[in-house]
């Protein structure tokens, strides 16, 4: 695989609008960094409201006559573009593993989950077909059809710079809708790359546009009358304010919150399977996934030998830089989320849990100014601990100890958030109880990430979702499309409407 290269001269990154780079006009920009050396590798403007004015001005105009291609020939442009990801996916690890720092490996894996949403919405002539009746009334017929909204827009986290902007845009540009997208400063190379990658398998100039920033950039989009919808993945308290300030001003939303994913292993349960898994599900990219497990809860005897277990294996993960041969985990994203992360072991054991095994000493040789941090593993934590109750966003696994299945499903229904969970059990009878009765959007059963294939939707509840519907599958196609519906009647001499009653077509 390719490797990432670090500038030799600092770059600022361009906006792509028009089909084209294009200079923003706002002074004020960032700083791009490689998590694992901590080295400067790149600007990004932080885009002002004329900046995202013509993005969606761009998007506007590009609007009627993409609206208007045939389905089939949107599916088409689609198909190229599936074929340029995949002949580019080593460049485009490398993207991501350069500015988020996570495994090459990791970071292939998540192109390839993207691009299995693009081959969904290569699917869309069969997609957005309509229903029809014959007769519903004397001489009158119903049809219903789904029409693009107009001008969409996607605000991206840093975690994913690939596969989440995949979630949203493929959908929406098959759906007939065009694009203005503002992934996260912190990891902007691989939206401009895959906005060449689109304008290289055909799509029209200013389909598909994207902006970068901050809160201004954001909170343009949110106001900006020309965006009829905002898709989100990030945090709880983001998501919270985009689709109330979205919402407010008349837009469509799905805005993609924050999560405490609980994975429950019952006595039963193949302890060396579910602490193998269990090292991937909480460790794996750093711990910066919003599906990732951050609690483990043990039930009845299963607790001490999973606890040695998890130690043992944790304990031997090989930590480095994410471009390095054969590494577990890279680094975190920035410095700052790093010592936040700490911080987060530090109250853990302020707070009385049990600390098994601590990440905050190490250090990777010759990357001294890397964000690195090992893995850290918590027993005995309790429900009231704040280890437990906030989103921690790294390599921290906290494990609980409940008596009984009933114990564990009622305290994942209490926690505020919804977003996924597991269970590891041979129990049909348990997995069965446990599938129906937990509240939350998407359970595993011996899978420790269950996160839904291209064709069913990703999404969760409670606090982990705002708005009515998830991402890609057919929730996402809803999302994108409106309804409409169609009842005719070709009269001749002999039928003409009379009176003026409400009509019952009988």
């Amino acid at each position: 695989m390719n490797k990432p290269v670090e500038m030799q001269n600092v770059q600022t990154m361009p906006l792509w609008i028009g089909g084209k780079h294009k200079q923003a006009t706002s002074t004020r920009a960032g700083e791009i960094t490689n998590p694992a050396t901590g080295r400067v590798i790149g600007r990004v403007p932080f885009c002002n409201a004329a900046d995202i004015d013509a993005a969606v001005q761009s998007a506007q105009r590009a609007f009627p006559a993409w609206r208007d291609s045939p389905p089939l020939r949107r599916a088409r442009v689609l198909m190229r573009f599936r074929e340029l990801l995949d002949q580019n996916k080593d460049q485009l690890a490398a993207l991501i593993t350069a500015e988020h720092g996570k495994t090459l490996a990791d970071a292939g894996g998540s192109v390839q989950r993207g691009i299995e949403v693009v081959e969904f919405a290569m699917g869309i002539p069969h997609l957005v077909k309509g229903e029809h009746s014959e007769e519903v009334g004397t001489g009158v017929d119903t049809h219903s059809l789904r029409q693009p909204l107009g001008v969409c827009a996607g605000i991206t986290p840093f975690n994913f710079p690939i596969m989440v902007p995949l979630w949203m845009f493929p959908v929406a540009l098959a759906c007939g809708n065009t694009f203005v997208l503002k992934p996260s400063e912190k990891v902007p190379s691989a939206s401009m790359r895959m906005a060449e990658l689109l304008k290289q398998a055909g799509l029209p100039d200013g389909v598909f546009n994207v902006v970068h920033g901050d809160k201004e950039a954001v909170d343009a989009l949110l106001n900006h009358p020309g965006v009829k919808a905002i898709s989100f993945v990030g945090s709880t308290p983001i998501a919270k304010y985009i689709y109330e300030t979205a919402s407010k001003s008349g837009k469509r939303v799905q805005a993609l919150g924050g999560a405490k994913n609980h994975a429950v292993v019952l006595p039963d349960a193949d302890t060396e399977f579910a602490a193998d898994a269990l090292m991937g599900a909480a460790y794996g990219s750093a711990g910066e996934r919003c599906m990732s497990i951050s609690a483990v809860v043990a039930v009845g005897s299963s607790a001490d030998p999973l606890v040695a277990k998890l130690k043992e294996k944790a304990s031997k993960l090989k930590i480095g830089p994410g471009d390095g041969k054969d590494m577990d985990m890279g680094p975190l994203i920035t410095r700052a989320h790093r010592d936040k992360v700490a911080g987060y072991v530090d109250k853990g054991v302020a707070e009385g849990a049990k600390l098994v095994l601590d990440g905050r000493g190490l250090k990777v040789t010759e990357y001294q100014d890397g964000n690195f941090l090992g893995a850290s593993l918590f027993d005995h934590v309790k429900t009231d601990m704040t280890i437990y109750k906030d989103e921690i966003f790294g390599p921290v696994l906290c494990v609980l100890r409940v008596d009984t299945l009933d114990d564990a499903i009622r305290m994942i229904n209490a926690n505020p958030y919804a977003n996924g969970t597991a269970v590891f059990t041979r129990s049909g009878g348990a997995a069965r109880k446990f599938e129906r009765e937990i509240e939350v959007g998407m359970v595993g059963i011996n899978v420790p990430i269950p996160v839904p294939i291209a064709f069913f939707s990703f999404g969760g509840w409670r606090n982990s979702l705002f708005g009515d519907q998830h991402v890609h599958g057919m929730e996402g196609v809803r999302f994108y499309t409106r309804g409409k519906v169609v009842t005719s009647r070709w009269p001749d001499a002999n039928a003409l409407p009379t009176g003026l009653n409400m009509p019952t077509l009988g």
